[in-house]
């Protein structure tokens, strides 16, 4: 038995565990999160609709693939400025209302 506990201590870390506190932050973020991901699926399906490829989104949008990347995955939280940059990139209402037909 006490071999056993030996090994346990000699594995365990000298530093308290952050899980608790990254769990309860998740939880904090899972409203802005799964309306990131309803965005990102937004995005995807406009792109698909364009042919666009995440670099030539990227491109339209003036930022890098890797940025595009990111936001794709539904893990970003989106200032408004980005979020007209993939209005505009995209022909595609987020945030802003359809402008009336005149």
């Amino acid at each position: 038995m006490n071999a056993v506990l030996e090994k346990l201590e000699a594995y365990s870390s000298t530093t308290p565990s952050n899980w608790r506190k990254e769990a309860e932050q998740r939880q904090a973020d899972k409203e802005w999160v799964r309306y990131s991901q309803m965005i990102a699926i937004k995005m995807l399906n406009r792109m698909e609709e364009l042919g666009l490829t995440q670099t030539k989104l990227a491109e339209r949008m003036g930022c890098s693939q890797q940025y595009v990347s990111k936001v794709l995955r539904g893990k970003e939280n989106l200032s408004l400025e980005t979020l007209c940059k993939i209005e505009n990139a995209l022909n595609l209402q987020i945030v802003r209302e359809p402008e009336p037909a005149v």
